[in-house]
């Protein structure tokens, strides 16, 4: 598994690389060697943040935790992404290194999702908008994203609001 690890107005000490690589390696097993993992602290004045980012076969496992100390955030998302892999390892078993799984058989139980329920199916008109009119019309509905069509791009978009309080920008990309 190839590593990144990046710091946000903040350079990550050598002893966090280390606890980095450690507990990615944990979860290594469960992926090819070309699978990228990437992790970005970010140090704000009263938390810190740490995103774990691990790109595998077009597959995206992602986890963030924010709080005081930045080595449990990184603990706390690397658990969250094993979670993830755990729960859903019926699916991910063809997709990840096969044999991956035998050592966790025995572990901790969780429940396995069987099928996904779409509870409400909702049709929408998209309309050439630019981003800036998608985020107005996304902030009159009250809703925490809105999809429409880019004038700028003509392709299909979506636009978020983000945790941090600022705004994100999801457009296709082409492989």
């Amino acid at each position: 598994m190839n590593i990144t690890i990046q710091g946000r107005n903040c350079t990550p000490r050598e002893s966090f690389k280390n606890r980095a690589e450690r507990k990615l390696s944990k979860i290594d097993r469960f992926f090819d060697k070309e699978a990228d993992a990437k992790v970005v602290a970010t140090a704000e004045k009263s938390y810190k943040t740490v995103e774990v980012t691990v790109n595998n076969n077009g597959m995206i496992y992602r986890a963030q935790a924010k709080g005081p100390d930045m080595e449990e955030e990184l603990d706390k998302a690397v658990d969250t992404i094993i979670r993830q892999i755990r729960k859903n390892k019926t699916r991910l078993e063809k997709r990840l290194k096969s044999g991956a799984f035998d050592e966790y058989a025995a572990a901790e139980e969780v429940p396995e999702e069987t099928e996904f329920e779409v509870v409400r199916t909702k049709h929408i008109v998209v309309k050439p908008q630019s981003v800036e009119e998608a985020i107005l019309q996304m902030n009159q509905l009250d809703h925490k994203f809105y999809v429409f069509l880019n004038s700028a791009t003509d392709s299909l978009a979506v636009v978020y609001k983000r945790d941090d309080g600022g705004y994100g920008l999801i457009e296709p990309a082409e492989e």
